[in-house]
């Protein structure tokens, strides 16, 4: 939904972006990269409003390389 802004479930291009952010005591939609909430990393949603699917994206490429650094595992 991100790339294409049509919903793959219905087809619909009314989509709601939601910003991921990070809050007090982690609330908001992110992951945690280090030990404050200024070191969490936000998770975008992308929610259709016509049949609710939506998707979570993180969207800075940087982000994505400090999780990979912390996270990726030998699967």
């Amino acid at each position: 939904m991100k790339n294409s802004h049509v919903c793959p479930k219905c087809g619909s291009s009314d989509l709601i972006r939601i910003p991921g952010r990070a809050e007090a005591y982690g609330a908001g939609n992110n992951i945690p990269y280090g030990l404050t909430v200024f070191s969490y990393i936000p998770v975008t949603r992308f929610v259709c409003h016509c049949c609710g699917y939506s998707e979570e994206w993180i969207e800075d490429r940087e982000n994505i390389e400090k999780l990979d650094k912390k996270y990726k595992s030998t699967i």
